[in-house]
């Protein structure tokens, strides 16, 4: 069977309002120094969005509602060189901590060590800092 997908493109993240939407950007571009890519619309229909890396990127909107669970993403990972420094900028920033640093081996085969953590965005959003072996 051919491949059908070429890469990963972007997670949504939706923010609940502008002000909700002004405090991700900050966090996005100030707490974690991504680079913000483009910026379209107005009010509710605002979006931006940042590259982090590798092809990826977020997708922020103005038009999430308060107080809604996100819908089906559990998380998304962002690789790092430094997995303890994230979580100090993010708690810094007054953002909490899922899961503390720690190192781990993922039991896969072969077996890949590995340095996460899982903090709290600004949306409620879950991110995973790793850094591999």
């Amino acid at each position: 069977m051919a491949k059908l997908i070429k890469a990963f493109l972007h997670v949504a993240i939706k923010a609940p309002g502008l002000e909700a939407f002004k405090e991700a950007c900050n966090f996005y571009e100030n707490v974690l120094g991504l680079e913000p890519l483009s910026h379209w619309g107005e009010g509710l229909d605002t979006y931006q969005m940042y590259d982090f890396g590798n092809g990826g990127m977020i997708e922020l909107s103005a038009d999430g509602v308060p107080g809604e669970e996100p819908e089906s993403i559990h998380h998304f990972a962002l690789e790092t060189d430094d997995v303890d420094l994230c979580v100090k900028k993010v708690t810094e920033a007054g953002y909490g901590v899922w899961l503390a640093p720690m190192d781990n081996v993922i039991t896969s085969d072969p077996p890949v060590p590995v340095r996460m953590a899982f903090c709290i965005g600004p949306c409620g959003e879950k991110i995973e800092f790793m850094k591999y072996y």
